[in-house]
């Protein structure tokens, strides 16, 4: 029986998978956007995003543990290299998963998964989110009111602006 067995075997052994995931983030963090099945992604997903929160740190036990993972040295210094400098203050979710479409041979689910702070279009697009104030149903007596408290203190303080220089003239001449 295979109960809570829910790990994708992506149709390979077990030795064939390991190194396909190892080949597939060896190219994702030396290129930081690869194109690849949607069952493969989510699978690559699980298995960059604790390799990324571990080169937080760097030491030479990370450095060894990665390196078991990926066996790639220009990998590794990637990924604790510049990679870290992009996505190092983030608290997880390091990687992106973008749906392209169907495969045409197999109709399998084409995506791409890439480094989330190297997308330059979706830094271009985020804007900084406006403030917006909540509308309430009583729009227009609620809109009465802001305005009254706005208004007053602007009438305050022309009211209070001409009688500053009438002190002045009367300190003046005592």
């Amino acid at each position: 029986m295979r109960h809570g067995k829910k790990f994708n075997h992506l149709g390979r052994t077990a030795s064939h998978r390991k190194a396909m995931l190892s080949n597939m983030a060896t190219s994702l963090i030396l290129h930081k956007r690869i194109s690849t099945t949607l069952a493969k992604a989510k699978e690559l997903k699980k298995f960059v995003e604790p390799l990324v929160t571990r080169a937080k740190e760097d030491s030479t036990h990370n450095r060894r543990i990665a390196f078991s993972y990926l066996k790639s040295k220009d990998a590794i210094k990637a990924l604790f290299g510049e990679v870290i400098e992009k996505v190092g203050t983030r608290p997880g979710g390091y990687t992106r998963i973008i749906k392209t479409g169907f495969r045409l041979g197999d109709n399998a689910e084409m995506c791409i998964i890439e480094l989330v702070d190297y997308n330059e279009l979706m830094l271009k697009d985020a804007k900084p989110a406006k403030k917006t104030t909540r509308r309430s149903r009583r729009g227009t007596s609620a809109a009465k009111e802001t305005a009254a408290a706005t208004a007053a203190p602007a009438v305050e303080a022309k009211t209070e602006a001409p009688s500053a220089p009438e002190a002045k003239s009367d300190n003046e001449e005592k």
